[in-house]
């Protein structure tokens, strides 16, 4: 009993220190604003060869032409599921790419307006002077069209689970992607000059790890921890009107609509290789899987310290120490197989002790394959091989699952933190046999893991 009371404080000491630092809830009041992030493609936007000439464009309605809701699971929800001032990220993103300079269309009626009390306070105090004139507006020789057409929800929905002895964890995530089309049309002859059309996925996740147990008979443990991350609407709307405006002058100047600066004509064909790749890589994405790249290799190496704790005929069982190695081989985002080696020790105080190797093969989950932070479950087979001489030293198999968090630091290094049981397929680990349950162990261990490259 003692040893599976500093078993589950370890546990829950690994996951709430693994989990602890998404867990820092806001305290206080901060009274200051920031500045808004900058996405992936207005960063783009730098690398663009310089214009020639910038290109007036009037922007009248950009909208949301989807008319869908937010979902709900309590009751009917009015807010809008595609946040409502598009116009305003356009024009914004045409402003940063420095190839336009959109002009006043939305709110045509209030410029209108106050120009006509300007006008009229003129004539009151100065009277009927040309001079006194307001400047003819800024005319548009393109105008820009289009909205976000298409919020598809839960495009790819999943998650997994697990629970043994009152602890367990579970994660869900879902997956939506909006659509974005914008297209330039003249002025002057109402021609459609170019139109273009981007997607961004919206991923939503969730973790929950639980835990319960009756540490004695009249003491209960209980202890939940979990987190949330939902990325932002706001933030994938903008990033795919981003995007389209950068197709647009892209495609804008290979049909000639606008022209370059001669002095950036190697810059203009970097900028074009760079398209045809990221073109490439488009159409040889898999649906489904979504628009970002991997962060884990194919390959990698793992090597950590565990503690086991036998569960035999015999009382009294103790925590020792041991470790592993493991190679794991990803031959998809989320599975791989985990081939490991490991020393260990088992003991029951003054009854049973014991060294063994042990060889495990194991098909493995990673939840969220391209977070920095993610848990992951596990299933497989193994054998043991006993090292004490005067003990029967013939191979034991077993079958082992369990589960575990993994954080990485950076694109090679990360820690992993693991809980697996071991459950034997026969009751003689200890040389007796008693009961109906064959004999196993639990095993909690730490560890680093470093990716290899793609082999």
């Amino acid at each position: 009993m003692k040893s599976l009371k500093i078993f589950i404080a370890i546990c829950t000491v690994l996951l709430c220190h693994s989990c602890g630092m998404y867990l820092s809830p806001p305290g206080g009041v901060d009274n200051r604003s920031y500045m808004g992030e900058s996405t992936p493609s207005e960063r783009d936007f730098k690398k663009l060869p310089q214009p020639k000439n910038k290109t007036v464009v009037g922007v009248y309605k950009f909208r949301d032409q989807t008319g869908q809701y937010k979902e709900s699971n309590s009751g009917a929800n009015w807010s809008t599921a595609i946040p409502q001032g598009l116009t305003s990220i356009l024009i914004k993103s045409l402003e940063e790419s420095q190839w336009f300079s959109p002009v006043e269309r939305e709110n045509l009626g209030n410029l209108l307006n106050e120009r006509q009390i300007i006008q009229k306070t003129r004539r009151q105090y100065n009277g009927e002077k040309a001079s006194n004139q307001l400047p003819p507006l800024l005319f548009a020789g393109t105008l820009l069209e289009g909205g976000v057409v298409s919020y598809d929800s839960n495009i790819l929905t999943g998650g997994a689970g697990a629970r043994y002895f009152g602890i367990g964890g579970s994660t869900e995530y879902r997956q939506d992607r909006i659509t974005v089309y914008l297209r330039a049309v003249s002025t002057s002859t109402g021609k459609v000059l170019k139109t273009v059309y981007t997607s961004k996925t919206i991923l939503s996740q969730s973790l929950d790890v639980s835990m319960f147990r009756y540490v004695d008979p009249e003491r209960i443990l209980e202890a939940e921890i979990g987190i949330t991350n939902n990325e932002p609407t706001q933030m994938a709307v903008t990033e795919a009107i981003n995007k389209a405006v950068y197709l647009l002058i892209l495609n804008g100047i290979e049909d000639n609509l606008w022209q370059t600066n001669e002095k950036d004509s190697t810059k203009s064909k970097k900028v074009f290789s760079k398209l045809d790749e990221e073109i490439v890589q488009s159409n040889t994405k898999v649906p489904g899987k979504g628009l970002w790249n991997r962060d884990r290799s194919n390959f990698s190496f793992g090597l950590g310290y565990t503690f086991n704790g036998i569960r035999s005929d015999y009382s009294n069982s103790q925590l020792k120490p041991g470790v592993r190695a493991d190679l794991i081989y990803a031959f998809s985002d989320c599975f791989s197989i985990d081939l490991s080696i490991g020393y260990q020790k088992l003991e029951n105080k003054n009854f049973f002790k014991s060294e063994f190797l042990n060889y495990d093969m194991n098909l493995e989950y990673l939840t969220l394959p391209h977070n920095a932070f993610s848990p992951f479950f596990f299933g497989g087979l193994g054998m043991i091989y006993d090292l004490d001489e005067k003990r029967d030293r013939s191979v034991k198999f077993k079958t082992q699952f369990g589960g575990g968090i993994e954080y990485m630091f950076s694109n090679t290094i990360g820690l992993r933190g693991r809980l697996s049981y071991n459950l034997g397929f026969d009751d003689d680990w200890d040389q007796l046999e008693a009961g109906k349950i064959n004999d196993h162990f639990l095993q909690i261990g730490l560890g680093l893991k470093i990716d290899l490259g793609n082999l």
